[in-house]
């Protein structure tokens, strides 16, 4: 009997390796990682933007209307639980992008308004600040790239014959992914220059 249990587990597994439950198996498992780097990487964004925002309101607090929807966009990213479950969910990814996006947007914005400020453009805790932020939006591109890969690839591998059986049966699902017009442009930190004068203020 412990023969035939033996058996018929060989038999199970190799069915199961040859219909690509393991192939599915890893590149999912790529998915969780390449979500998780974003996560850390948008994490480290969010963790700037205090301290960014007490910064400028130390030599800018007239600009209260941009410090206040770069707080809000922070407010609308923290409220989103990114969970696994999120990437199986589309809409609830969507919402989890335009925050995100929303994010970048307004961080824009705020640089580019200091460019009327040179006594912040010159302060040393500003320009590290800023350095940093750059640093986190190179970092994000990348992570965002990878991750683009990685489900491209899990999206086509589950949808081939004879895997998508397999994941059928499993309850594996075609996963969004990042979708923008041009990813770089909305991925890139602003060009801000602090070497040229700042404009005068009318």
């Amino acid at each position: 009997m412990r023969k035939l249990w033996a058996a018929a587990i060989v038999i199970a597994t190799a069915a199961l390796a040859g219909c690509g439950y393991n192939d599915i198996q890893r590149a999912d498992e790529q998915v969780k990682s390449g979500w998780s780097e974003v996560l850390n990487q948008y994490q480290r964004r969010a963790d700037l933007v205090p301290n960014l925002v007490n910064t400028v309101k130390g030599f800018a607090a007239q600009e209260q209307q941009i410090l206040t929807q770069v707080t809000e966009a922070r407010s609308r990213v923290g409220s989103i639980q990114a969970t696994p479950e999120l990437l199986n969910d589309e809409a609830a990814f969507r919402r989890f992008q335009q925050a995100q996006a929303g994010m970048t947007n307004a961080l824009s914005r705020l640089l580019l308004v200091v460019e009327n400020y040179p006594q912040l453009k010159s302060d040393a805790n500003f320009r590290d600040l800023q350095a940093q932020l750059e640093g986190t939006e190179n970092r994000i591109a990348v992570a965002r790239n990878r991750y683009i890969k990685v489900v491209q690839e899990y999206n086509v591998l589950i949808r081939q014959f004879p895997v998508n059986l397999t994941a059928m049966l499993f309850g594996y699902q075609v996963k969004p992914n990042f979708s923008v017009e041009d990813e770089k442009a909305i991925s890139k930190p602003p060009a801000v220059d602090f070497s040229k004068p700042a404009p005068a203020k009318k």
